[in-house]
């Protein structure tokens, strides 16, 4: 342990821990703006600096191990002036335009700036040009980025892409798409983990509450809103309300203030994907000429595009079962434009969900099977949900909780699961243990596949057969997966791969706090819903089995494989992204 002295507060840490790391276990608020523990670590920003009692320059806390003795002042008059003299020097490259900023009064520049009493900037602001294309789901504003490292830290060592690195030298150093590309041309998984580790709007996804503003306020149209699993677990985090405030009543609520004419829950069709899925695992297992491969789940698109862009030879394994999010689009143009005798042209159907990928998803050529163009309309953020309500002026603590409509509203507990890593992997073995047997295991049997480890695997019986699982999430530790799948060092039955860290709990479109990895928390208060469930099982849920009987009649039959199930294959990734699949399987062989 080493032993040193932070603003007159004794402390004692393990030996090299940074001055940064030691000073927050005491309680101490050092600012940074670059800093990324263990991924970004690099004092670009100089914010962080600290006096250190015998020494003569200011040294950055990030990167500064605590050593004995050391008696250290953060916010000494001295680090005070020369944190003040760095920041200002940042706000002269900084697009300044608060006001209409997305992050404006949730960045980490604004905050600091502010608390060092910055009012006005002495230094003339030279903000780069922006050249962007404003049709991709992600969106960057040059003028705004503080180059501080990490969206290319984060895409590098986690995700595995590096789609993002440093051009220019000098005062002409910015942070663009690697090696001269541009974004739509490139392999860029849409995972969203760029933006939320931003500390400032230099990234930010499309804005689409203008399109789903004019689709409320045409009388000629059906809105039908439908909400994903994790976006319950963090939507009130931007109105700063508690876990029993944020119900999923209240989001209800405020959906149906802001004019949705009818509120469905996707868990309703991640049950529906449950049944598809899991019947084609259980038909693929017993195939005579099955190669022994795993099936990979496709809930994913941000995890879809990278294999297609990555391992395009392994799509072949890929389920055809559509994401829930598409499964809803296609029911909702039919079976429910049906149900309330609408028709289907007339219906617009709006996602809510943690993720941009998803935004790509809805836009696919494939994703038009109920015959009335695109199956889902349009996909709006988390934070652009509640970006909605509070341009509506609602506020969800003073409403009264609502339920979901019906009939395509009601989900089971294995279904809200789903936003967390390994639950889709959980659910569906729920279901086909039942499939298999005929009767229901225990609800939590599966509960070894969870967990926030970024690879995890497992053994089960099934129907007296050994099954072989692994769930990964964060496409770096999906891509460690695979090479081993290749080079014959692992060998699973079924693998789940989510592309953002920790599951949709941590998707790119969730609310973005500073500083805070919340999947794990948001992940625990989904296995809390799980758990309360009356319905733990997928195959049943009411209003599925329903379904099936009036519509579908059974999972893998020729109406659900149309509406349901999709070809992988049938769409292209960019050409320059296919490059990249085709060097790293090369690269195997």
């Amino acid at each position: 342990m080493v032993n040193a002295t932070i603003d007159r507060i004794p402390v004692s840490v393990p030996e090299g821990t940074s001055i940064l790391e030691a000073a927050r276990a005491a309680g101490v608020m050092i600012p940074s703006l670059c800093y990324l523990k263990e991924l970004n670590e690099i004092g670009a920003c100089r914010v962080c600096v600290v006096e250190i009692e015998g020494t003569q320059t200011l040294v950055p806390s990030c990167n500064s191990p605590l050593q004995e003795g050391m008696v250290i002042h953060t916010n000494s008059p001295r680090v005070r002036e020369a944190r003040k003299i760095n920041v200002e020097l940042i706000l002269s490259q900084h697009d300044g335009r608060c006001s209409s900023c997305v992050r404006g009064g949730n960045c980490a520049l604004q905050a600091i700036a502010n608390d060092l009493g910055i009012l006005e900037n002495l230094y003339p602001v030279q903000a780069p040009p922006n050249d962007w294309t404003r049709s991709f789901p992600l969106y960057r504003e040059a003028s705004k980025c503080i180059k501080c490292m990490r969206c290319v830290q984060v895409c590098d060592k986690v995700q595995g892409l590096g789609i993002w690195d440093v051009e220019g030298t000098g005062s002409r150093t910015t942070v663009d798409v690697s090696r001269n590309r541009r974004i739509a041309e490139v392999d860029c998984a849409l995972c969203g983990q760029c933006i939320t580790h931003c500390p400032v709007g230099a990234l930010r996804e499309r804005d689409d509450t203008a399109r789903a503003f004019e689709m409320l306020a045409d009388p000629e149209l059906v809105t039908v809103v439908q909400v994903a699993p994790a976006v319950r677990a963090a939507w009130g985090e931007a109105f700063g309300l508690n876990r029993e405030q944020a119900s999923t009543g209240r989001m209800a609520a405020a959906l149906r203030r802001i004019g949705f004419d009818y509120v469905f829950d996707t868990n309703f069709t991640a049950d529906l994907t449950i049944m598809e899925e899991g019947s084609e695992f259980l038909a693929r297992q017993k195939n005579l000429n099955y190669d022994g491969r795993p099936l990979f789940t496709s809930c994913c698109p941000g995890w879809v595009r990278f294999a297609k862009s990555h391992y395009p030879a392994l799509v072949s394994d890929l389920s055809t079962a559509k994401s829930p999010q598409q499964m809803f689009g296609a029911v909702t143009k039919s079976y429910f434009a049906e149900k309330i005798g609408v028709a289907p042209e007339k219906v617009r159907c709006i996602s809510v969900m943690p993720c941009l990928a998803k935004k790509q998803e809805c836009a696919l050529p494939t994703m038009q099977d109920a015959g009335a163009g695109q199956d889902v309309d349009l996909v709006l953020t988390t934070r652009e949900m509640t970006r909605m309500l509070k341009s509506e002026h609602v506020r969800p603590e003073l409403l009264d909780e609502e339920p979901f409509d019906s009939p395509l509203g009601t989900g089971s507990g294995a279904a809200v699961i789903f936003g967390t890593t390994g639950g889709v992997m959980e659910a569906a073995l729920r279901s086909a243990c039942f499939l298999a047997t005929g009767s229901n295991p225990d609800p939590d049997a599966f509960a070894e596949i969870r967990g926030e480890k970024g690879w995890r695997e497992a053994q089960f019986s099934l129907g007296g057969d050994t099954l072989r699982v692994a769930a990964v999430s964060g496409l770096g530790n999906a891509d460690r997966l695979i090479r081993a799948l290749l080079r014959g060092e692992a060998q699973y039955d079924f693998v789940e791969v989510m592309a953002c860290p920790g599951g949709c709990a941590g998707g790119g479109g969730q609310p973005i706090c500073e500083g805070c990895e919340l999947a794990g928390e948001r992940s625990g208060l989904l296995y809390q819903i799980d758990a309360a469930n009356p319905i733990r099982f997928s195959h049943e849920n009411p209003e599925v089995q329903r379904l099936y009987q009036e519509y579908l009649g059974h999972p893998l039959s020729e109406r659900a494989h149309h509406l349901l199930h999709t070809d992988h294959t049938a769409w292209k990734m960019p050409s320059g992204a296919n490059e990249t699949g085709q060097t790293r399987e090369l690269a195997l062989q």
